[in-house]
C-alpha cells in the first residue's frame, strides 16, 4: 500500500463512488418511468381513442366480402325450346391487390396457359373500368387440361386462381338472334347507370334485344360471402353467407318453328318477316337476315371477327325488322283505299278510267301504271285485286295529303310500334307540316301523287308494316306488339303472363268499308286475276293479301326499268303483306326482301310457308308461276 493514501482517502472516495451510482439510478428511472409513460399513453391512444378504427383493419385483413353473381333468368320461346341458357365454365382470374408484381404474374402465366393478346387487352381494360377486390377473369372457358395444369403450379401464383361460374349461351345460334340480342362485358359508359350494389361481381349485361330490354327481370339480385383469408389472400372458411336471388325466366311468344321457317324461306337474300297475332299482339316470328351467331360477343368478339360483321356490305348486325326503312310500294293501296271509304271521297263503285298513266292538270309529266297498256276501267276491287297505280293517283289527290297523313298515322305508319325491343325507329308518314319542319319547303301536288302508292317520303319498317296490317284485320283494333309472353319464377315454376295491350281503335264510320277492303285483299289472293294468285294452290285455308314493289330509285320520265340490266342492289324490293283466315284473322305477316324485284314472286311464297307452319305445322311448297305486278 501506497504510505501516502490514509483510510479517510478510503472512506471519501467510497461516499462519492456511491453517490455518483445512485444518481445514475435516478436518471435511468427518470428516463424509464418516461418511457413506461409514453407506451402507456401510446396504448390508450390506441386501444381507446382508435380502437374502433383498428378493429376495422385487423378485420379486413382477415375477413373479406365476396359478392355472388345471381344467375341469369333463361329465355324460351312459347312452346318451351331453350334460346338462352347458362352453361358451367371455368375461368382463370386474379386480384391485383394480392399480386405484387402483376406484370411477371402474367408472363409467368402465359408459360402455362395460353393467353391471348385479345385475353390481355380485355383484362387490363376491365381492370381499368371496374377497381375492385374480387378476382378479375384474364381467360374464360378454361379446358379440364388447362385447369388441372395450373392446379399443379397454383401455389407459384398467390392471388390467382379458378374460379367456377356460368357463362350465357345461346343453342340455336343465329335464330332470332335480333329479337333474343345477347349478353357482353359490361363496359365504361353503362357503369354510371347501374346500381353499383346489385351489379357487384357481375361482368355482363344485356347489350340488344330482350336480353337488353328485360335486364332488370333476366338479372337478379346479388348475394354475398364473408368469407376468413389467410394473409397471402386464400379462403380458410366461410363466415356467413346471403344467397343470391337468381333472375326470372321468360317465356316469348314467338314460336322457334315459325321463326326458323322464316329465316330459312329468305335464305342468303336481306330482308325481314313479321308474324303477328291479330288479336293480342303477340310477336310469333321477327327474323331478318342476314343474322349473326350471339355466342361470341358474350365475353368478348376477336376485333377481326367484329370487324368482318361490321364492314360487311350484307350487315348482318343491323335489325331490318325493326330498323329497316322501306318504301310500303303498293301494300300501302289497301289503307289509302279504306281511307277514301271512310272519309267519304269514293265508295266501292266508284270507278276511274286507267290508260296506263296519269297527269295532274297543267302539267305535262305521266306517272305511270305498272301495267303499260292499263287496266281500263277500274273501282276499289279492281284497283286492290290487280294493284292499278292510276286509281291511287286519283285517290290520293282527290284526299289530299294531310287527310291521307291523319288517317293512316291511326295505324301506326310514321310512329315507332312501342314493341318491348328497344331502337326501333318510327318511320315516316309525310305532311306538309313534316316537309316544313325537315327541310324547310313547301308541298307539292306531284309528291301526294305518288304517295298514293306507297312511294315518294313515305318510310315503313316490316313491323310496322305487320302490326298495321293486323290492325286493318282486326277491324281497327290497334295492338301492342310484344316478343315476351310472361315471366317464369325460377323456384315455383309459376309463370305470369304479360296481359294485352290496346294502344288505340281505329273508329268505323260503316263497317262495310272494311269489309269491301278485306274482301278485295282476299281476291288478290284467291282471285283468278290477283297479284298474289299464285300462292293460293292447295291453300287449305282463306288469306287476304297484298303485294307490293318499291322502288331503290327513280326512273326518268323516258326512261325504262330493266331488271336485267340493274344491278342486284338497285333492283326493286319486293314485299307482301297477309292475314288468315281471311274471315276470322288470327295472324298476320308482313314480308320484304330487299331488291328481291317483285312481291308476288319473293314476297308471298314466304308468306305462305309461313302460314303453313302456323296452321299446318307442315309447310306446303307454293308453286308460284305468275306475271310480275306490283
Amino acid at each position: 500500500m501506497d504510505p501516502r493514501i490514509t483510510e479517510k482517502d478510503h472512506i471519501r472516495d467510497y461516499i462519492r463512488e456511491t453517490r455518483l451510482f445512485g444518481d445514475r439510478i435516478k436518471v435511468a428511472l427518470v428516463f424509464t418511468l418516461v418511457l413506461v409513460v409514453a407506451v402507456i399513453a401510446r396504448l390508450v391512444y390506441l386501444q381507446i381513442f382508435n380502437h374502433e378504427h383498428y378493429t376495422t383493419l385487423s378485420q379486413n385483413n382477415r375477413i373479406s366480402i365476396v359478392a355472388i353473381p345471381p344467375s341469369r333468368g333463361l329465355i324460351y320461346d312459347r312452346n318451351g325450346v331453350l334460346l338462352a341458357q347458362n352453361l358451367p365454365s371455368f375461368s382463370l382470374e386474379i386480384v391485383p391487390e394480392q399480386v405484387k408484381n402483376l406484370n411477371a404474374t402474367l408472363a409467368e402465366l402465359g408459360k402455362i396457359i395460353a393467353i391471348s393478346d385479345s385475353d390481355l387487352k380485355r383484362f387490363r381494360r376491365v381492370l381499368y373500368q371496374k377497381r375492385t377486390t374480387n378476382g378479375v377473369p384474364l381467360r374464360f372457358h378454361l379446358s379440364e387440361e388447362e385447369v388441372a395444369r395450373f392446379a399443379i403450379d397454383r401455389p407459384r401464383f398467390p392471388g390467382v386462381d379458378v374460379s367456377a361460374g356460368l357463362s350465357r349461351h345461346y343453342p340455336m345460334g343465329s335464330l332470332a338472334v335480333h329479337a333474343i340480342g345477347y349478353v357482353g362485358r359490361i363496359n365504361e359508359d353503362e357503369l354510371p347507370q347501374l346500381d353499383t350494389s346489385n351489379y357487384s361481381g357481375t361482368l355482363h349485361i344485356g347489350k340488344a334485344g330482350i336480353e337488353k330490354s328485360y335486364e332488370d327481370v333476366l338479372h337478379g339480385k346479388v348475394g354475398f360471402e364473408q368469407v376468413e383469408t389467410n394473409a397471402q389472400g386464400r379462403r380458410l372458411r366461410i363466415l356467413s353467407r346471403t344467397t343470391p336471388v337468381s333472375g326470372k325466366n321468360l317465356y316469348l311468344n314467338i314460336d322457334a318453328r315459325i321463326q326458323n321457317l322464316a329465316e330459312a324461306a329468305l335464305g342468303e337474300r336481306r330482308g325481314a318477316v313479321v308474324a303477328i297475332d291479330v288479336k293480342t299482339g303477340a310477336v310469333l316470328a321477327l327474323a331478318s337476315t342476314p343474322g349473326y351467331d350471339p355466342n361470341p360477343f358474350v365475353n368478348g368478339i376477336d376485333a377481326k371477327d367484329y370487324a368482318a360483321l361490321s364492314t360487311s356490305i350484307d350487315q348482318p348486325l343491323y335489325n331490318r325488322a325493326l330498323r329497316g326503312l322501306y318504301p310500303p310500294g303498293s301494300t300501302a293501296k289497301p289503307f289509302i283505299g279504306l281511307g277514301g271509304l271512310e272519309l267519304n271521297v269514293v265508295t266501292p263503285q266508284h270507278s276511274n278510267f286507267c290508260p296506263g298513266f296519269f297527269t295532274l292538270g297543267g302539267h305535262s309529266h305521266r306517272y305511270r301504271d305498272w301495267k303499260k297498256a292499263g287496266h281500263g276501267t277500274v273501282d276499289l276491287e279492281k284497283a286492290i285485286v290487280e294493284s292499278c297505280d292510276v286509281y291511287f293517283y286519283n285517290l290520293a289527290q282527290a284526299l289530299g295529303i294531310d287527310r291521307l297523313h291523319d288517317f293512316m298515322s291511326q295505324f301506326g305508319f310514321g310512329s315507332r310500334t312501342q314493341i318491348d325491343i328497344s331502337g326501333e325507329l318510327g318511320g315516316v308518314m309525310p305532311s306538309q307540316q313534316w316537309k316544313r319542319r325537315s327541310y324547310n319547303q313547301p308541298w307539292y301536288p306531284g309528291e301526294t301523287i305518288i304517295t298514293g302508292i306507297g312511294q315518294g317520303y313515305t318510310l315503313v319498317t316490316p313491323l310496322q308494316l305487320a302490326v298495321a296490317t293486323a290492325t286493318l284485320a282486326n277491324g281497327g283494333a290497334h295492338m301492342k306488339p310484344r316478343v315476351v309472353f310472361g315471366t317464369q319464377d325460377p323456384l315455383s315454376q309459376a309463370i305470369t303472363p304479360l296481359q294485352p295491350v290496346s294502344l288505340n281503335t281505329i273508329p268505323v264510320n260503316k263497317a262495310a268499308n272494311w269489309t269491301s277492303v278485306i274482301s278485295a285483299m282476299t281476291q288478290v289472293v284467291h282471285g283468278a286475276r290477283g297479284t298474289a294468285h299464285g300462292i293460293s294452290a292447295n291453300l287449305a285455308y282463306s288469306m287476304g293479301g297484298k303485294t307490293g314493289t318499291a322502288q331503290v330509285f327513280g326512273i326518268k320520265q323516258n326512261e325504262k326499268y330493266s331488271e336485267k340490266n340493274t344491278a342486284e342492289r338497285l333492283r326493286d324490293h319486293a314485299l307482301f303483306i297477309a292475314f288468315a283466315p281471311a274471315d276470322q284473322p288470327q295472324i298476320a305477316v308482313a314480308v320484304i326482301v330487299e331488291n328481291g324485284s317483285h312481291g308476288a314472286t319473293t314476297a308471298a311464297p314466304i308468306a305462305r310457308l309461313v302460314m303453313d307452319q302456323y296452321f299446318l305445322d307442315h309447310p306446303v311448297q307454293a308453286q308460284v308461276a305468275v306475271t310480275a305486278p306490283p
